[in-house]
């Protein structure tokens, strides 16, 4: 009787389980959409996303209105990826359109709820180009290789004897392939860390082979929804997962060495100052770090205590603040990294537009990460002529197999400049070693110029990738021919001219990426005001117009030790630009730079009518013309008005005479 009851009591039990079981899942499911972490397969489609990070673009970017969805595009068709299919049933809700770029398809309000710039898409393109290549070099390591779309396979010439069909069959067996859009057991982690509408992410998973998964979050819980129903509308939600965090939480979470990631793109509204701290300790050894930063007035010399405080560098308004923008991430960069006994090493670091983008890797090294003070340096800019000179903050001395650190000597310079005598500035510390690794970056080139069909910006990603391969690597900063000119107020010469004579006086010359007329060049100072002293002689100025004080006065005064020769050389032309390869695009639109911040609700993304209404804000407003007939005309007065009767101005001699009294 005891057993029976036991069982009866047993069976009852299960039963009453099994009728809970469903409602715990319904409670569950209820609790998670309210959770951080969301699940985009379990998303609700009415919902409305929003964010305030950017997205980007450039020549491949369309928007379909609500409910007409393209057949394809430039790249083809998004659904036409392996391994994925793309949920065309998704509904959009009212006032949303699809906006398409690469392989993505992406549903958009138009409101400005989430923000998008469609000149950033050079900035996604070389992205996916970037990863991409990162992921090629970790995978090869671990016995995987990706396939690309469009990409051809590398024919390898073997003269050796022909293996054996066995031992053919074992190698293809032990290579294990990676396709985009399939989940790769191994892969890259990825998280980007502000997302908005996901774009960036649902790109990664249609168009980056190799990855294991890709985190894309957002603080705003209507960008985490909308990431959710972007995930799901392109088929990818067994690879991306949105996320509602605090991003610097979130990297903070992630510090442990089993959950860091392998790839992070931090890509803000503005300064990405708040998230570096997170950023560099949830990088895992050896991984790649991506970052945007926006906020160039303060990073190109505008606001050189603003720039201080977020990336403890003092930035300068030179000619060459592009470069020195990045250096300036570069610096802030180590410097964090090396709290933790880490530090960089950049593969790509680029300027471009409104922005500048770089991309590290971060290891670990108590050893190596004390070099990152002889890393950094000040900088010395002469306001007067233009001049700089660096100094590094640390020294280090090789000793065998052990390394002496000193500190630095100094300063390079005297109480004013050697050329012009005028004062330095004093700005930095700036990073003083590469921003580039060449081998990487003409892997990336390769990889893009022979798949040219891959993305919408190829051909400007070949031009400006190109021209960092030309670019010296142990010379930070550069001149700007116009500026040299404008200094000493004579006749710009040719860029041939002035990169010959250059040549001819046995110094090295490259172009930079950052600025269309720029010089980098590891001749001194008074080498290349020389070389200007003896242009000036073909092309001389007016003397005695200059002012005794004036820059030109000092430099003209002196007499050039180094004869230059402006004979055209071969080598003087670089080949990115003998090729006329797409460098320094014209502006593709009006009004196509930094975007308005997008805020909850839409608010107004007219940016014409915005500045119309901020038009001479800081004036007085105009008068009526009934208002001006009080005023008297001077020109009557002088008897010099040609308007006569059509004057807004009063012509009536007696109130004349009256504002004169009352003046005098």
């Amino acid at each position: 009787m005891l057993v029976c009851a036991a069982r009866l009591l047993h069976f009852a039990a299960l039963r009453v389980s099994s009728l809970r079981d469903p409602l715990r899942r319904t409670v569950r499911d209820t609790v998670q959409r309210g959770l951080r972490t969301m699940d985009p397969s379990a998303v609700s489609e009415g919902s409305m996303g929003t964010a305030d990070s950017e997205l980007d673009p450039n020549l491949a970017t369309s928007t379909t209105p609500a409910g007409i969805l393209p057949e394809g595009d430039a790249n083809g068709p998004v659904d036409s990826v392996e391994g994925t299919d793309q949920d065309t049933n998704t509904a959009l809700l009212p006032g949303e359109t699809v906006v398409r770029e690469g392989r993505a398809a992406i549903l958009f309000p138009n409101a400005n709820e989430v923000f998008y710039n469609p000149v950033q898409e050079f900035n996604r393109d070389l992205t996916c180009a970037v990863i991409t290549e990162f992921a090629r070099e970790q995978l090869s390591l671990k016995g995987v290789k990706v396939a690309v779309p469009g990409e051809q396979e590398r024919v390898v010439v073997c003269l050796a004897e022909e293996p054996a069909q066995e031992q053919v069959e074992e190698r293809v067996k032990e290579v294990q392939i990676a396709n985009v859009g399939e989940r790769c057991e191994g892969g890259l982690r990825v998280l980007e860390g502000l997302a908005a509408s996901g774009l960036r992410s649902v790109r990664f998973a249609l168009e980056v082979p190799g990855l294991r998964s890709v985190t894309a979050n957002d603080c705003s819980a209507r960008a985490a929804v909308l990431i959710g129903r972007n995930a799901k509308h392109n088929g990818v939600s067994h690879l991306m997962q949105a996320s509602q965090r605090d991003a610097s939480m979130l990297m903070y979470e992630a510090r442990g060495r089993k959950d860091r990631y392998d790839v992070i793109d931090l890509d803000p509204y503005g300064s990405p100052a708040p998230f570096v701290d997170g950023a560099v300790q949830a990088v895992s050894e050896g991984g790649l770090l991506c970052v945007t930063c926006t906020d160039m007035a303060v990073m190109a010399g505008n606001c050189g205590e603003t720039c201080y405080n977020k990336y403890g560098s003092v930035s300068i308004k030179a000619k060459y603040c592009h470069e020195m923008a990045l250096r300036i991430i570069l610096h802030s960069l180590d410097q964090r990294a090396g709290v933790y006994q880490r530090y960089i090493e950049p593969l790509l670091s680029i300027s471009v537009d409104f922005y500048i983008r770089v991309f590290v890797r971060v290891f670990t090294g108590q050893a190596k990460a004390k070099n990152s003070a002889s890393k950094q340096a000040l900088v010395y800019n002469c306001v007067g002529c233009g001049s700089f000179n660096l100094q590094r903050m640390g020294k280090r001395i090789s000793q065998g197999k052990n390394m002496k650190y000193t500190a630095a000597t100094g300063p390079p310079v005297g109480p004013s400049c050697e050329h012009c005598g005028q004062r330095h500035q004093l700005g930095g510390p700036i990073w003083a070693e590469p921003i580039h690794n060449v081998q990487f970056v003409q892997k990336v080139l390769s990889a893009v110029s022979g798949n040219p069909s891959r993305f919408g910006t190829s051909r400007r990603i070949e031009g400006m990738l190109s021209m960092v391969t030309e670019e010296l690597e142990d010379v930070p900063l550069y001149y700007t021919l116009d500026n040299l000119s404008s200094t000493v107020h004579c006749n710009t010469p040719s860029l041939l001219q002035f990169r010959s004579a250059l040549l001819h006086a046995g110094h090295r010359v490259s172009l930079s990426h950052a600025c269309k007329n720029a010089l980098k060049t590891d001749a001194p100072g008074g080498v290349i005001w020389d070389i200007m002293r003896c242009w000036e002689k073909k092309h001389p100025v007016k003397r005695e117009k200059l002012s005794e004080t004036s820059p030109a006065f000092r430099i003209l005064s002196t007499e050039p030790s180094v004869q230059a020769c402006f004979d055209v050389r071969d080598d003087a032309n670089p080949q990115s630009r003998r090729r006329q390869l797409v460098r320094f695009q014209e502006n593709p639109h009006a009004n196509w730079g930094p975007k308005a911040r997008a805020k909850a609700g839409g608010g107004n993304s007219e940016l014409e009518d915005r500045r119309k209404q901020q038009q001479n804000k800081r004036k007085k407003p105009d008068r009526d013309a009934a208002q001006l007939k009080s005023f008297p005309c001077k020109r009557f007065r002088k008897g010099t008005c040609p308007r006569g009767d059509e004057c807004c101005y009063s012509h009536e001699p007696e109130e004349a005479e009256k504002d004169g009294e009352k003046m005098e």
